[in-house]
């Protein structure tokens, strides 16, 4: 069955979501793993895995275009190329699972990025082998899987509230009368807390307990924090949800805070919650005292942008499927007398003057960017897939955290 892919990769895991062209227009997720590339001896690579310090590389999807390249063992990769293998492997993944190449490839990019950027990550998405992409800002994504999950008017302003492991940004967009998103206001966090400091915070009141010969690990305490109800127990302590609040509650603050700044003069529809630190109830709920406006998320908050871009890959194939406008119609008194006739609506004379044929609809101009010439040696050449391992080709689960 025909389909497009939507590729989202951030600095913990990478998600992919499938969307049929000839069936309902949302998107299923079709894979999550880590956002790991790892160097062998024989110049392969294997994702998802972290082997020998000095040959795996993580965080790269985020520093494209940065003049300082990976030091992968004796190579020396750029982060835009590590990026473009990384997808590149997710869509072989997808290809063999579905038995058919996407017609249409969206990849996510952090809003903030300019041209030099996205013109970086272009090119090494073409140098290995994927020429039909459309790159998609991440909050634009998020608010195109709202827009399909929820009939939104024509005119719509959203709030993307995104929180992943490392990563933080405020942003508003609106739906314009071409039904298309366009982004007004970003901003990206700085030196705020993100899902990865509450882990640690999680980790310090464990260990508060436990004493200094207590141990516990942080992968324990990540797996805590998105599984919290009244309480929870770590290493055999009981962490109160209350406790765990507290401890939290100034960084929460902090990002609402900036949130509402962000916002300005804006007066959202709602607000979207999109990431995996968005799992924490503590941020639904002050954001809810703050804002004046719904706040939404889905029930796994880090597979929105993924699903977004898969809907996205399928608007600029197939465009936007404008719902048709009711028609008016004329109501009559079924009587002989003229005078007891009231239509309602009357449709004009095309004779008349005054009538005029409403403009045409502009068409949408999907086409790449011009891209700056590479000043980094290209070293994809030396990088051969490895093949898929186990486990790594393993389907989502609702638990996995993004790593936006």
């Amino acid at each position: 069955m025909a389909y497009v892919l939507g590729v989202d990769v951030g600095t913990t895991r990478t998600t992919a979501a499938v969307c049929r062209l000839d069936g309902a227009r949302d998107a299923e997720i079709a894979l999550v793993v880590p956002s790991l590339l790892q160097l062998t001896d024989a110049g392969t690579f294997s994702v998802g895995e972290r082997g020998t310090p000095g040959w795996t590389a993580s965080g790269f999807a985020r520093r494209v275009g940065d003049a300082v390249p990976f030091s992968l063992g004796p190579e020396m990769c750029p982060a835009e190329e590590l990026t473009a293998l990384l997808v590149m492997w997710v869509v072989g993944e997808v290809v063999a699972r579905e038995g058919e190449k996407p017609r249409h490839l969206a990849v996510s990019h952090p809003a903030g990025w300019g041209p030099y950027r996205r013109g970086q990550l272009y090119a090494a998405l073409r140098a290995v082998g994927l020429h039909d992409v459309t790159l998609v800002p991440e909050p634009l994504a998020a608010a195109e899987n709202h827009a399909v999950r929820a009939r939104v008017v024509p005119e719509a302003t959203l709030a993307v509230f995104s929180l992943g492991s490392h990563a933080f940004s405020a942003s508003v967009v609106r739906r314009a009368q071409n039904r298309t998103f366009e982004l007004v206001n970003h901003v990206e966090g700085v030196d705020h807390h993100t899902g990865a400091d509450f882990d640690d915070l999680l980790l310090g009141l464990v260990r508060g307990r436990l004493g200094k010969d207590g141990r516990v690990s942080a992968a324990e305490c990540e797996a805590a924090k998105r599984a919290f109800g009244p309480s929870v127990v770590v290493s055999g302590v009981e962490i109160t949800r209350d406790e765990f609040v507290d401890e939290i509650r100034p960084s929460v603050d902090h990002l609402v805070g900036t949130f509402v700044r962000a916002l300005g003069p804006a007066q959202p529809d709602a607000v979207l919650l999109v990431g995996g630190g968005c799992r924490l109830t503590a941020i639904g709920d002050a954001l809810s005292s703050s804002v004046d406006c719904r706040v939404l998320a889905e029930a796994a908050p880090e597979h929105s942008v993924a699903k977004g871009l898969a809907v996205a890959a399928r608007l600029v194939l197939l465009g936007p499927e404008v719902e048709p406008e009711p028609l008016e119609t004329s109501v009559l008194v079924h009587t002989r007398e003229a005078s007891l006739r009231f239509p309602v609506g009357e449709v004009p004379n095309p004779d008349d003057d005054e009538f005029s044929a409403p403009p045409p609809r502009p068409p949408v101009d999907v086409s790449p960017l011009e891209l700056p010439p590479r000043r980094v040696k290209r070293v994809t050449s030396a990088l051969k897939p490895a093949g898929r391992r186990a486990g790594s080709g393993s389907r989502s689960r609702d638990d996995d955290e993004d790593g936006r």
